[in-house]
């Protein structure tokens, strides 16, 4: 992961879709009610809606909106159907991407997803095809601003509690996780004292692919197209802009 600051593509991210606020929240809405669905509303007890609720304070989910989407996956009876589907593809300049989305309506999902691809230089892959070259790993930043805490003193911390690995930069301490001890490290970390300002599961490229300036207009268009859609829960990629 040296190297590859995804803090970074977090906080532009965030910048971008401060005005797309409400769909962010329709989306986490979503998940949660999955999570719920699956393993029940005790976030103790279920590991995944905890990820889930983490995911939703850091997007700055009001409560109410949680409480709801709780509420609504502890009904019982059949209620909304969704299946998770992972999309491989490239993007201009072979830029490998991954499209993680949530769908109760599995040829919508496809055809947009393909035609984002297709309309900015890009075209969909069989699966297998480029998540070998990425890693599932359990990911956590620690906001520096106000922290008195320094490089050696966050790497003993992160060390005795789990973790795989430490980045830092002015801004943030990076920590990656093997995904089985994601909740051990998070869980460890916030009990000595640490606030999280991103604890979730992700995808890490493990190398960078270069796409020259004059092409990486083209490829924002396609991650905010894909972005935008409703279905789509995240976009990975390994594009080094």
């Amino acid at each position: 992961m040296a190297g590859h600051s995804k803090w970074k593509n977090i906080q532009g991210r965030k910048n971008a879709q401060d005005a797309k606020r409400g769909k962010i929240f329709q989306k986490l809405s979503r998940e949660i009610y999955m999570a719920v669905k699956s393993g029940g509303p005790d976030a103790a007890s279920n590991p995944a809606l905890r990820m889930m609720l983490d995911k939703a304070k850091s997007a700055n989910m009001p409560n109410d909106n949680i409480s709801r989407a709780i509420a609504k996956g502890s009904q019982s009876g059949e209620g909304e159907n969704y299946e998770e589907i992972t999309y491989e593809g490239y993007g201009p300049n072979g830029i490998a991407v991954l499209v993680h989305t949530l769908t109760d309506n599995r040829n919508r999902t496809a055809t947009n997803v393909r035609i984002a691809f297709n309309k900015n230089g890009g075209n969909i892959a069989e699966t297998g095809s480029v998540s070998y070259l990425f890693d599932r790993k359990g990911y956590l930043a620690i906001d520096r601003e106000g922290l008195e805490v320094d490089e050696d003193t966050m790497l003993m911390s992160v060390l005795e509690a789990g973790g795989e690995e430490l980045e830092t930069s002015d801004e943030v301490f990076e920590i990656y996780t093997e995904p089985a001890d994601f909740t051990t490290v998070r869980d460890a970390l916030e009990a000595e004292g640490y606030t999280l300002a991103q604890a979730e599961m992700t995808m890490v490229p493990q190398t960078m692919s270069a796409l020259p300036e004059e092409k990486a207009a083209q490829f924002q268009i396609m991650l905010d197209k894909l972005e935008e859609d409703d279905d789509v829960s995240e976009v990975f990629h390994n594009a080094d802009i």
